[in-house]
């Protein structure tokens, strides 16, 4: 079974295209969800707590945003996050991926190339959008100021350098063309 990791920067619509490929029955595992759900567990309270204090706790979990506002604004504050979260994600996907029958899977999170994770898959499928659309998309859902998204972008790679190590790039500005290129990318991944 295949394993094809989509990524894109914040803001890219990673998971639109991951709800299209999950229209089609292609098993989707969406890093941020096993994140986020890692969040309610005590054992991740209590490490986050240890590392960070208790200012980023409230009534015994993760006050989210106090967190974002320590790891977006220092990069080496989201490393010690990230050294807590990814290896557990990690182990969720393994078994998770272990459960799976499918010519192939896809692993969705927005920083594969910059952990260096994309010879774990098969193949990378980059989700573009322009720079503009992506801070509107993300200031409407999370209702955040522009330099709260901006901050966040300054922690991922720019879109240029995540194209060099793609293996297929994936434009996903008007839906109609987007799915259009999902249909296409899972021909190829199928090996049809």
């Amino acid at each position: 079974m295949k394993k094809i990791g989509l990524t894109g920067g914040i803001g890219s619509g990673k998971s639109t295209v991951a709800a299209l490929f999950k229209e089609k029955g292609v098993p989707v595992f969406i890093a941020d969800v096993e994140a986020k759900k890692l969040f309610e567990e005590e054992e991740v309270v209590n490490e986050i707590k240890e590392c960070f204090g208790s200012s980023v706790i409230s009534k015994n979990s993760i006050d989210r945003k106090a967190l974002g506002q320590i790891v977006f604004s220092d990069s080496e504050e989201l490393k010690k996050l990230n050294n807590i979260i990814h290896p557990k994600v990690h182990q969720a996907f393994e078994n998770w991926f272990s459960q799976q029958k499918s010519p192939y899977i896809i692993y969705e999170a927005a920083i594969i190339f910059e952990h260096n994770r994309q010879s774990f898959f098969d193949k990378t499928l980059l989700v573009t959008a322009p720079k503009a659309l992506r801070i509107e998309r993300v200031m409407k859902r999370d209702s955040v100021t522009e330099d709260e998204v901006l901050k966040r972008m300054n922690n991922q790679w720019p879109e240029l350098r995540k194209k060099e190590l793609a293996d297929y790039t994936l434009d996903n500005v008007k839906i109609d063309k987007t799915k259009h290129q999902v249909n296409k990318y899972d021909k190829i991944f199928r090996g049809i």
